[in-house]
C-alpha cells in the first residue's frame, strides 16, 4: 500500500511542478534511476554483511 502513495505522492507533485512551470527538482532520467539504484544496491550490500 505505501508503494502505491509514494507513485500518487510523485503524480501530484510532478503535476504542480509543471502547472506551476517549474523544473522538477530531480536530476536527468537516467542519472536519477542509476542513483536511485546505486542507494538501494549499497543498502543491500551493507544489510547483508552487518
Amino acid at each position: 500500500m505505501i508503494y502505491i502513495w509514494s507513485m500518487l505522492t510523485g503524480i501530484v507533485l510532478g503535476s504542480i511542478f509543471t502547472l506551476l512551470k517549474l523544473p522538477i527538482p530531480a536530476p536527468s532520467t537516467l542519472a536519477g534511476v542509476l542513483g536511485i539504484l546505486g542507494v538501494y544496491i549499497g543498502y543491500v550490500i551493507t544489510s547483508k554483511f552487518m
